[in-house]
């Protein structure tokens, strides 16, 4: 018997295409910001600690842009978030001094959180369960495709200057909350009024679910590996290796072009044979894939797992997302224990660098990426023991 699934809600289309007009944004000062920050007469580990300004914000807001979601409402807070961002990136284009810059990607990062979680929160009360891994994996693919398009327009605008990219930056942004604040106007993000709305899910009622922990897990995991170490460890590999800077970004686009191809067919897979061994599939594949990249010494070799790797990622996300909106369902508020996710996450992407570089600078290359496929493969021992939440289906996929 055929199964015919809805289609994606017109609504989640608008996330998916403001997601994109944000990505592409967030591209365009990455490549610029270190360069700006040095621009203040500081050294690298100051310039650095811009960069992670804005992930350490990020972490310790969370908890409050979860409850804000939970007192004003999803699209409130996702408006807010943008409008936030936006301005601290108009805002940092002018900054006069490095304290000035430091303090701006920090009010950035508090935007950014308001608006991830409340995105997150919204993306969950919009898709309709039986394909839950499809809207997630579409609003993946589009914060994807934005952020490999972003780094390349960043890198022209800078030839106009490196305050330029921020301002345009802003833009970007004011853009994408217009087409939130029209597009999503009359979207019902609450039951109907003769509804009764059940209480807002508290991170302790989803504690005791094991899903829920081993996503916490896996998030943890896939911020680490796919975040954190991908970014800021593969490009010095790369270069250390090959002694060229283009292979660091060549490795790099050939981990986006695996991620790219397995998010087509992630969320239809997660949607059919279940959220579980999709995630399980993922996350051995960014093992095997990040753990072998330390002694992947040919260039064929060094792009060929950065692209497996890169495929584990996309199996992982959109499976590890539709898992959580099946913890939270659509008919509550859960931007309490989405923020606590985000927290996981950002957690790992944070750490992951910082301790991978230490391993990387006392025992070398091989040692640091092995060390780092243990880390993903150590995240799927509480998926062994976790349920299937996906909705049961009989048939096929229409």
């Amino acid at each position: 018997m055929i199964v015919t699934r809805p289609a994606i809600p017109a609504e989640i289309k608008v996330l998916v295409v403001a997601a994109f007009v944000i990505a592409i944004g967030f591209g365009l000062v990455s490549p610029v910001l270190p360069a700006y920050a040095r621009s203040f007469n500081v050294g690298v580990a100051a310039a650095s600690v811009v960069v992670s300004a804005f992930a350490f914000f990020r972490l310790v807001f969370a908890p409050a842009g979860g409850a804000l979601v939970a007192r004003l409402g999803e699209r409130p807070v996702y408006l807010t978030g943008l409008v936030v961002v936006a301005l601290s990136s108009l805002a940092t284009a002018f900054a006069q001094s490095y304290v000035q810059l430091l303090v701006l990607r920090g009010v950035g990062g508090i935007g950014s959180t308001m608006f991830t979680v409340s995105a997150m929160a919204m993306v969950v009360r919009l898709a309709p369960p039986e394909i839950r891994g499809r809207c997630s994996s579409a609003y993946a693919t589009a914060f994807l495709l934005g952020g490999m398009l972003g780094p390349v327009l960043g890198g022209l605008l800078a030839e106009l200057g490196l305050r330029v990219p921020f301002v345009v930056y802003a833009v970007f942004l004011f853009v994408a909350a217009a087409i939130v604040a029209v597009r999503l106007r009359g979207a019902r993000m609450r039951p109907a009024p003769d509804e009764p709305e059940r209480p807002p899910m508290r991170v302790a009622q989803a504690w005791a679910n094991r899903t829920f922990r081993a996503a916490l897990v896996s998030g943890f995991a896939n911020g680490w590996c796919n975040f954190g170490v991908r970014v800021a460890v593969l490009p010095q590999l790369a270069v250390a290796v090959h002694d060229a800077t283009w292979v660091a970004g060549a490795a790099l686009a050939s981990a986006s072009v695996g991620t790219a191809g397995a998010l087509q067919i992630s969320g239809r897979w997660a949607d059919s044979a279940g959220r579980r061994p999709v995630v399980l599939t993922g996350l051995v594949m960014t093992a095997l894939g990040l753990g072998v990249m330390g002694v992947a010494t040919s260039l064929v070799a060094l792009l060929a797992v950065s692209v497996f790797s890169g495929v584990g990622a996309g199996l992982l996300n959109p499976a590890q997302q539709a898992s959580l909106a099946d913890v939270v369902g659509s008919d509550r508020n859960g931007s309490k224990v989405l923020a606590a996710f985000q927290m996981a996450q950002d957690s790992g992407a944070i750490l992951g660098p910082i301790l991978i570089g230490v391993v990387a600078d006392q025992a070398g290359f091989g040692w640091a990426f092995a060390v780092t496929g243990v880390v993903a493969l150590a995240a799927t021992l509480p998926w062994l023991r976790a349920p299937e939440t996906a909705p049961v289906q009989r048939g096929g996929i229409a």
